[in-house]
């Protein structure tokens, strides 16, 4: 229960701070939506263009790629491309979710949902 408040401090803290959080898809977007985080850019462009886009308009940013292979490889290449361009990862929550069950961003709505039931 422990880990589950402070993922929840996490999100309120990405919320207060309105921070830009990266993730891959639409169900990934739409669970972050339900739990109050609306400052959200999904992947559908080339990478290239991603860090662009977000080194012209955010000094610091959340990734919340998934935690398997694929999101892993992605978080690489966004974190190493993003901090060339001068911009700060925020990677506590990252880094508190791989410390749980959880590996597809998609599920945490649903993974604090039960937690908390």
């Amino acid at each position: 229960m422990e880990e589950v408040e402070e993922i929840i401090g996490l999100l309120d803290k990405v919320r207060e701070r309105n921070l830009l959080v990266v993730v891959e898809g639409l169900k990934d977007r739409r669970s972050l939506e339900k739990l109050g985080i609306t400052n959200i850019l999904t992947l559908k462009k080339p990478l290239y263009a991603v860090v662009e886009e977000i080194a012209s308009k955010a000094e610091e940013v959340v990734l919340l790629t998934d935690l398997d292979l694929e999101g892993k490889k992605l978080y690489r290449v966004l974190s190493i491309d993003l901090q060339k361009h001068g911009v700060k990862i925020n990677n506590a929550l990252r880094e508190l979710l791989f410390k749980s069950s959880l590996r597809q961003i998609e599920g945490l709505a649903a993974f604090l949902s039960r937690a908390q039931a």
